[in-house]
């Protein structure tokens, strides 16, 4: 059974970055696409962005276009996310989700799709 944990979180100023990783075991990666959802408090999780299990297509949430970016290392088991230009409503916990696909070049990006979960970090950006 794969197991998520999420990875580098923080406090950071507004216009600045921080990079999210999450690190995947028990099965190796490559059997999944993987996707970045957040949960700011009081409102419902959110997806933010999704790769495919071959690392070639991609997809993002338009209040995350050109600011952030997902990759991926199979061989790593590794999946990140790379977030810039980051704004105080970008403040929550960030979650890694990983589904298991047939496909290797589709992308999802709703949360209902996705059945493994990391615990989350907490994303914090000050104004």
């Amino acid at each position: 059974q794969v197991h998520l944990v999420e990875s580098g979180g923080g406090l950071v100023q507004a216009g600045g970055s921080l990079g999210l990783s999450c690190t995947v075991s028990g099965r190796t990666s490559s059997t999944y696409a993987m996707g970045w959802f957040r949960q700011a408090p009081g409102k419902e999780r959110e997806f933010v962005a999704s790769i495919s299990r071959s690392g070639f297509n991609t997809h993002y949430a338009d209040a995350v276009k050109g600011r952030f970016t997902i990759s991926r290392d199979n061989y790593k088991d590794m999946v990140n996310l790379q977030m810039s230009s980051l704004k105080p409503e970008d403040t929550a916990v960030y979650y890694c989700a990983a589904t298991l696909t047939t496909e290797p070049n589709s992308v999802y990006y709703t949360a209902a799709t996705y059945n493994r979960w990391g615990q989350g970090t907490q994303v914090t950006v000050s104004s």
